[in-house]
């Protein structure tokens, strides 16, 4: 268990997130942030999730004077190109047509600042996925419920129906959901 006297704030709006942070059992607060998320040019998907994750923390810092603070940054990449939340229905039905029958992997970038000590750790998981050939049906349903609109890659692996479209991972199913649990509990247990 994780044991502190500081405030922990995590710096993230995603419900998921929230909610992965309580399987930890810590009490935290909730601070959202608002970051300019484009990719550079030529910018590595590992290097984008820590870059994210830091400017998230900038931004955090700005407001939180004493805490632990817990940014992170979820990313979908498909043949080298990053896939971002869907802009709108269609979006979605062709970000999720691209991913059907085919693998890609997800990264998320944290970063966990100390404020008495200081002390910033940045991070990243990646974990495979592999998407079963969709049919446009299942496609147009699930896009019907509103779940794809607000993830990266515009599918929950969480969700009922956007699990089924799982055919295998290889990796940290939580890093699909948004944060990588193991990695960031050992984290926090060394920075705190």
């Amino acid at each position: 268990m994780i044991k502190t006297n500081l405030p922990i704030i995590l710096a993230s709006n995603s419900p998921r997130r929230k909610k992965l942070l309580h399987q930890l059992n810590l009490n935290f607060s909730v601070l959202n942030v608002e970051i300019d998320e484009r990719v550079k040019k030529n910018e590595k998907p590992v290097h984008l999730v820590k870059r994210l994750s830091l400017e998230k923390l900038k931004k955090a810092k700005e407001k939180i004077i004493e805490g632990i603070i817990i940014t992170a940054d979820t990313i979908v990449v498909l043949d080298g190109k990053v896939i971002n939340k869907p802009v709108d229905k269609e979006d979605a039905k062709r970000i999720l047509k691209r991913l059907s029958g085919r693998r890609h992997t997800v990264y998320t970038g944290y970063s966990i600042y100390n404020s008495s000590t200081n002390k910033t750790i940045t991070d990243y998981e990646k974990t495979f996925v592999i998407f079963r050939k969709l049919k446009i049906k299942e496609i147009e349903d699930y896009i019907l419920s509103g779940s794809p609109m607000d993830k990266a890659g515009a599918y929950g692996i969480q969700d009922d129906f956007g699990a089924v479209f799982i055919k295998k991972i290889n990796g940290c199913y939580y890093n699909v959901v948004g944060l990588p649990l193991m990695k960031l509990y050992q984290t926090l247990l060394g920075i705190i």
